[in-house]
Order: structure tokens, then sequence, then C-alpha cells
């Protein structure tokens, strides 16, 4: 019996109307992931992919087609049970951090555990652990603005980290780093999977984040083309350039 899914789509579509005409986003996705992963999904823009990553998230809802997370069938949430499960089933790490600007990086962390009404003592206790996990023990109260893109996206990743999700969607998470600050975020993400056994979802065009998935996916026009094979992921690690062209032969 193959392992059970953690995430899994099932036919799942997603249209927008242009007008009155509507647009497929998203075009019957079939997509299988398991405890502990880390899959790319890469495309042009326009894609599909952030919509894709929305509807796991939780943060919109499929016309058609099913998104179970953890045995959690959302088309069966309300809005406050769906509102619950972004809180504590899903991590969110964006490309420009998303974080706030008025607090520290330990109140940023304390934040998503403060919504989910945690223990004062635990919040602290906590934030303070996974500030020292990414590396930035030294920097708990600063603010964002007096840290460099690649230390306010850890300072992302940890707070994505505080309520325990089994899954972390990451966004273009390395769009807005230089390419040794992307590496490190990369190195940084496999030693979370690695030890606590998240699974991460990739959206990107960096051949970065594609070399250190473990399976990644390419799509287009609402619609998964191929999964990459080791050849494509082999080219994306050996890749000297580092920037988006270098994925163009992919999708």
């Amino acid at each position: 019996m193959s392992e059970m899914a953690l995430v899994q789509t099932i036919k799942v579509e997603k249209r927008y109307k242009r007008g009155k005409i509507p647009v497929p986003a998203v075009n019957g996705i079939d997509l299988r992931i398991k405890k502990g992963e880390l899959v790319g999904i890469v495309g042009p823009s326009g894609s599909g992919k952030s919509t894709l990553l929305n509807l796991i998230g939780g943060l919109d809802r499929p016309n058609n087609g099913k998104v179970i997370v953890d045995g959690t069938d959302l088309s069966q949430l309300n809005d406050n049970q769906l509102a619950d499960y972004r809180l504590r089933k899903i991590g969110f790490v964006f490309q420009f951090y998303n974080l706030i600007s008025t607090l520290t990086a330990l109140e940023n962390v304390e934040l998503p555990m403060n919504l989910a009404r945690a223990p004062k003592s635990e919040q602290e206790e906590r934030a303070l652990k996974l500030l020292e996990t990414v590396g930035l023990q030294e920097r708990v109260d600063h603010m964002p603005d007096q840290m460099s893109g690649g230390e306010q996206q850890r300072v992302a990743v940890a707070r994505a980290l505080a309520n325990n999700p089994p899954v972390i969607l990451a966004d273009e998470p390395t769009g807005d780093l230089d390419s040794k600050s992307a590496k490190s975020l990369m190195d940084l993400i496999k030693t979370l999977r690695n030890e606590k056994q998240v699974t991460f979802v990739l959206v990107t065009h960096d051949p970065i984040v594609v070399a250190e998935c473990d399976r990644a996916y390419a799509i287009r026009d609402g619609k998964i083309t191929h999964e990459l094979s080791g050849e494509e992921l082999e080219d994306a690690k050996l890749s000297d350039k580092y920037d988006r062209a270098a994925m163009d032969g992919i999708y």
C-alpha cells in the first residue's frame, strides 16, 4: 500500500472572471505530497502556481475538485474552521517577508501563537527557540528594517513554524534574495525538513530552490505538464547563472 498523502488535490479547478469571461487559473490538477517532502512548483507568470498554493493553504476555495490536507477535506470547512486551519495547519512564507514593521523579530514570531491563544510564557519560550533554530538568536530585539533581506526571511520561516504546522507553503521565498542568501535559506529549509519532518511546497522561478527539491512539477495554463526529470533537477543544480532565465527550458 502506498504511503498516504499529507497534501492531496483531486481534479482541482479554480476560475476567475475577466469581465463576463471565465478564465481558468487552475484546471484539473491532481497532486499527492507525502509527509516530509520538499516539493517545488515551477512555471511562467500567470501559470496558476500561486493560485494552487492559495487553494492548498485555504486562502481560496476551488470551483470544482477537492483539496485534502492532513486528512481534512477543506471543502467541508466553514469560514471559521478554514481560518483555524490556516492558523494551525499551514505556515506561510512570502517573497517580501510580510513581517510587521513595528514589531521586533521576537514579536513577529510570537504573533501566530498569540492568535492561537497560546500562553504568553509559552509564546516567548518557543519564539526564542525558533529564532535560535534559524540562527537569529542575536536579532531577537531587532526590528525588520534593522535586518538584511535574508535575515528577515529567516524570521518569516520561524514565524511560519510557530504553531507547529505540518505544512509550510512558500511563494517565491528567494525571489528578493541574492544567490548567497537564497542558498543559505534553502540549507535552512532542508535542515528543518530533516529535523522536524515538515512538508514544504515551494512556488519558484529560482534554480537554487528547484535543485534542492525532492520533486518538482512544471505548470502551465493551470495544468501540470510534467514532473521534472532527474536530469532537469541536475541542470538546475549545475546552473552557474542562478537566474530565472535558467528555468526557461523546463516549463
